[in-house]
């Protein structure tokens, strides 16, 4: 009988660096920062913390920054020094950050559930993902102020990556779906929602303008606003839904009767893929120079995902 081949033992392993502590609740996410000895940190205690190697050989605060809220997540891009945090308030601040890492100065906020972020250092787009189901595009580096949004998924967004070279977005959900937007097209941004106390279409009154449904003698209806112009309507004269891709409207919304026969075909062609990853996301990294797509997920499994079919 054959001896059985023993295993040789395993003489090289992992070296434990450094040890960062000081944090005094979990710390949601971190970042290397490149070409520095340094750490970026934002933690549950509400705190952002950049920790810079000492001479002792330790890691010690060079900033130390309380957030109003508790810090669930982060985007640093090094060549500009912006750093974004998502607040589970729903509040995204920004930050510069000095040359020497030893100060941090506020630019701007953004309001939104924010869970997720990702940064497209290119076009300068801040991409969060948010508990309400949506991804919104912040327009930062025109300066034109705009938030687009992306509706594509029908639970909390849990991941973003961005894959620069062929500017698509891939966001992950609790819902399973793996959702591939392109980005490289013009999308428009989302109208606001306008007051009415009567449909703008028809003039019917809605149920609190009791003057109108008293004048007129009709009992008033309940308010809709169309997802293309922002007009409020009434159901009569909203009857109708279609998907506006390049408004960020994947699935099917509501829309007035005159905006549903303005629609064309082309403006209804689908600017997004979905694919369903079986497990509830939690996490997702995208090695673009593969097309190699990591997803880990609240079921305690990792999975790898060739992404070349649709990412390219």
């Amino acid at each position: 009988m054959a001896a059985e081949i023993q295993p040789k033992p395993l003489t090289r392993k992992p070296i434990l660096l450094q040890r960062v502590e000081g944090s005094q609740e979990v710390v949601n996410m971190a970042v290397i920062v490149p070409k520095e000895e340094g750490v970026i940190s934002v933690s549950e205690d509400r705190t952002v913390r950049v920790w810079l190697k000492r001479d002792s050989g330790q890691y010690w605060p060079s900033i130390y920054h309380m957030m109003p809220s508790p810090c669930s997540c982060m985007s640093f891009n090094p060549e500009t020094r912006r750093l974004s945090i998502g607040l589970d308030n729903g509040t995204i601040s920004e930050f510069i950050l000095s040359e020497d890492y030893n100060k941090m100065t506020p630019v701007k906020n953004y309001q939104g559930g924010v869970t997720a972020l990702c940064w497209d250092p290119v076009q300068r787009v801040l991409f969060s993902g948010s508990s309400d189901h949506s991804v919104i595009m912040w327009d930062i580096g025109r300066r034109k102020g705009t938030a687009i949004e992306l509706q594509g998924h029908n639970d909390k967004i849990q991941a973003l990556s961005y894959a620069q070279h062929t500017r698509q977005l891939i966001s992950c959900g609790s819902d399973g779906g793996i959702v591939i937007w392109n980005m490289d097209v013009e999308r428009q941004e989302t109208p606001e929602w306008l007051d009415s106390d009567s449909c703008q279409k028809c003039d019917q009154p809605f149920f609190w303008n009791f003057k109108q449904m008293w004048d007129s003698r009709k009992i008033g209806l309940r308010q809709h606003h169309c997802r293309k112009c922002g007009k409020a309507v009434c159901g009569k004269c909203s009857s109708k839904r279609s998907s506006i891709p390049l408004m960020g409207f994947e699935f099917e919304v509501r829309v007035c009767d005159s905006c549903h026969e303005a629609i064309t075909d082309e403006e209804r062609a689908p600017t997004a893929t979905f694919h369903d990853s079986k497990h509830n996301i939690v996490h997702v990294h995208f090695d673009a120079t593969r097309g190699w797509l990591l997803t880990s997920g609240t079921d305690k499994v990792i999975k790898l995902w060739d992404m070349t079919p649709v990412v390219s």
